[in-house]
């Protein structure tokens, strides 16, 4: 990788990596769905310029926006309001391994022993987690970011059909097909819609910057950038780095203290999915073509 690209990969996972923890500090003064809708929406005026629309494909995209966006996004963003941060980033990482097994079953993609060892690893980091005396009230959120996972690789499975038309171009329009569905979902689920856009200050509109531009517009250019000139196992190493600077973020920008056993749990996670992205030989793709799984951001 050439060392622009590489500085552009640790940006990617810079940009990433305190995405989450900007999200838990924006949900502290907007509902977790109606600020998801002002992240994808304000994505969408930025990105629709520059991806032609996929007419005949626009009803898979529908759906696909609506699995692996509006259901999972949301399911994860509610989470975030009651564990920390640096613990969503971790458990987040589960959703490659996740898309890797739904693949299998749906795909009848065949998988290494290997891969096959870093999923299993990965899942057990999550347990270790998961059982910890201190998140025993917080079962329920962590089966949300679970539940967001499982949509999350559902929609992958979707998204590989139709993958020709363009990494760049699919998360563009599902952006734009998923702006609706998450202010639609807000109204319905969430309320005082009015009030909270009055109390809101600078900083968090400025969190909502940084989620639509930053987090979404600029992170994923950055990202269908890379695997156009590499493939996706010479990029996600570098990802791996998502989990570790959400770990810090949360620490100096939220004050969270995580356990011993969170960063334990959250070190097998990391190495059961470094390893289960890990192959010997990988063609690098063709420029503009779409990566296996849309990235877990």
């Amino acid at each position: 990788m050439k060392p622009i690209d590489f500085l552009a990969a640790l940006l990617l996972a810079a940009l990433w990596g305190m995405g989450f923890v900007f999200a838990k500090a924006g949900i502290g003064q907007f509902p977790p769905i109606f600020l998801l809708a002002f992240r994808f929406g304000l994505a969408a005026l930025v990105m629709v310029w520059f991806a032609p629309l996929p007419r005949e494909e626009m009803p898979r995209i529908l759906l696909i926006s609506l699995i692996a966006g509006a259901v999972s996004y949301s399911l994860t963003f509610m989470a975030l309001r009651d564990i920390d941060a640096s613990l969503g980033t971790i458990l987040i990482q589960l959703e490659g391994p996740l898309a890797a097994l739904l693949a299998v079953v749906f795909l009848k993609e065949k998988i290494t022993w290997l891969r096959g060892l870093g999923i299993a690893i990965a899942f057990i980091g999550a347990v270790v987690i998961a059982g910890q005396p201190r998140l025993e009230g917080a079962l329920w959120p962590i089966l949300l970011v679970v539940g967001g996972g499982v949509t999350w690789a559902s929609g992958q499975v979707l998204a590989k059909t139709v993958s020709h038309i363009g990494g760049f171009r699919l998360m563009t329009w599902i952006a734009v097909l998923v702006t609706p569905q998450l202010f639609i979902a807000s109204f319905i689920f969430e309320d005082g819609h009015m009030a909270v856009l009055q109390s809101a200050d600078w900083k968090g509109w400025l969190i909502v910057l940084y989620l639509g531009l930053g987090m979404t517009a600029l992170g994923y250019s950055i990202w269908y950038r890379l695997i156009a000139r590499y493939s996706v196992n010479q990029v996600s190493p570098v990802l791996l780095l998502v989990p570790v600077i959400g770990v810090i973020g949360g620490m100096a920008v939220l004050g969270e203290q995580p356990t011993l056993i969170t960063l334990v749990g959250g070190a097998i996670v990391i190495a059961g999915v470094g390893l289960s992205t890990w192959e010997r030989k990988s063609p690098r793709p063709v420029a503009g073509e779409a990566p296996r799984d849309l990235p877990t951001a």
